[in-house]
């Protein structure tokens, strides 16, 4: 049974890491508030582009005049991941969700027979899949002195990611992210950028009995605003990726404090039923030796 002193320099321990936690929750419930609006700013953006796309690229079908980033190379032999998490942790199962579902990608990409590298954002991620597949890596994207994530950040990685595709590096990229919901749910996302994948979406069905003519041509506006295309999905997902970090870790604080308060609670009790014993024993002691007198 640990004594008093030891039960005491536990309470205040836990206490001290009670209030660590609350501040923590704090700070990321101020945080959440506006990585939060900005994520949803961003999807009708998003969604717009995304329909207006999905237009374009069906009225170019699969011509031999299609872009390169909407054709693909035709092939589907070597596969980039670019996995997005966070820079750092604390934030319950966030970082953990979306490794794992990259982890299930690699491994049936390579019961497939394909070839597979990874390209990663966030050094929780790295630091995650480095230990399995650290021979599968061709870089990682520094962002833990980026204060606020914005659109250069996004264009950085997507000119990252197109430099390689020209090379002829890869023949398919995907990005692998967590699209917020709410503060308790997070959901892990795979989406393949390249080649580009639109979905047409309600605004296109709503404008599919429309004819547009276009000027200049529909593979010209295309091969000028793919790119433009692969920077807004990476935006998207960085976006969407902040949001999903801070209210993981405001979930994941609120559990913290609540189980310290509990640990405090069940450390008080016993502290009390010990130093009652303490006490019970001394007066036992007193009651002995004045008897024995």
């Amino acid at each position: 049974m640990a004594n008093l002193k030891d039960l005491k320099m536990r309470i205040a321990s836990v206490k001290s890491t009670r209030k660590i936690t609350k501040a923590m929750q704090m700070v990321a419930a101020a945080k959440l508030r506006r990585a939060q609006e900005a994520a949803e700013m961003s999807r009708p953006y998003a969604e717009r582009f995304n329909a207006v796309m999905s237009t374009l690229a069906k009225s170019v079908g699969d011509s031999e005049s299609a872009p390169k980033l909407l054709a693909g190379t035709g092939k589907q032999d070597v596969h980039l991941l670019v996995v997005m998490t966070a820079e750092r942790g604390l934030c319950g199962g966030f970082n953990s969700n979306i490794a794992k579902l990259a982890r299930t990608h690699v491994e049936r990409l390579l019961g497939e027979g394909k070839t597979v590298k990874i390209l990663t954002v966030g050094k929780k991620g790295r630091d995650v899949l480095k230990r399995t597949y650290a021979d599968h890596f061709v870089g990682h994207v520094d962002l833990s002195d980026v204060k606020r994530i914005g659109y250069a950040e996004a264009q950085g990685i997507a000119k990252d990611v197109l430099g390689r595709f020209d090379d002829g590096e890869f023949d398919v990229a995907t990005i692998f992210f967590s699209e917020f919901v709410n503060v308790v749910t997070q959901v892990p996302t795979a989406q393949q950028i390249i080649p580009a994948a639109y979905d047409a979406g309600e605004d296109a069905d709503e404008s599919s009995g429309a004819l547009y003519d276009y000027e200049p041509s529909e593979e010209e506006i295309l091969a000028d605003l793919l790119p433009r295309g692969v920077a807004t999905q990476i935006f998207t997902a960085l976006l969407e990726n902040g949001a999903s970090e801070q209210g993981a870790r405001m979930s994941a604080m609120d559990n913290a404090t609540r189980n310290a308060g509990d640990m405090i609670d069940r450390l008080t009790i016993q502290f009390n039923r010990t130093r009652q014993a303490v006490i019970t024993n001394e007066l036992i002691e007193i009651i002995s030796g004045a008897e024995a007198l």
